[in-house]
């Protein structure tokens, strides 16, 4: 599978980013790291600057269609970010009207908020979120991971770095299934 992991130019929690790269590449998956502008990312760890990562496609030169499917990592202000560019929020639109599954951990689903993708939806996230995801009109669960297949979708959602392994399983057998 070709799968999109889609950061800002800066802001992205690096383990939230790095270790679903990892298990998506280990499980033989192609690992697309794709942001709003070209060039790297400055990934964070919690408020402190960490590496740098390389952008393989910039989000308006490349579209939902060309992936199998779309991770969204965390950090405060990676999906602050994104929501704020329509190029970015569109991208991630498409992928749940495709009917690609997503995956999305920590503060990622404030994107999907304003990609209005959340109405009907139960997902998890970091605390902070359950409000705007119910005013957004979906279901907030304070769950390890959470699988909602009540979309043209299957989204798989976490709440926090220490969810990882659980998130990482979960949206590769998710991913897993659309494949097949």
């Amino acid at each position: 599978m070709r799968i999109a992991f889609l950061a800002a130019p800066e802001g992205v929690e690096q383990v939230e980013l790095t270790e679903p790269r990892k298990a998506a590449r280990d499980a033989g998956h192609e690992t697309v790291l794709v942001s709003t502008k070209s060039g790297e990312i400055q990934a964070f760890d919690h408020l402190d600057k960490a590496d740098t990562f390389p952008v393989d496609e910039v989000v308006g030169d490349t579209s939902a269609d060309s992936f199998d499917a779309l991770v969204l990592p965390g950090g405060v202000a990676n999906p602050d970010f994104l929501r704020m560019d329509e190029k970015a929020v569109s991208f991630v639109r498409d992928f749940f009207e495709q009917g690609r599954p997503v995956a999305a951990i920590c503060h990622a689903p404030w994107t999907l908020v304003e990609a209005d993708v959340v109405r009907g939806r139960v997902l998890t996230s970091w605390p902070s979120l359950r409000t705007d995801i119910r005013n957004a009109g979906g279901t907030w669960v304070d769950e390890q991971v959470n699988i909602c297949e009540n979309g043209p979708n299957k989204l798989v959602t976490s709440r926090k770095p220490a969810d990882l392994k659980a998130f990482c399983q979960a949206f590769l057998d998710v991913f897993a299934q659309k494949a097949g």
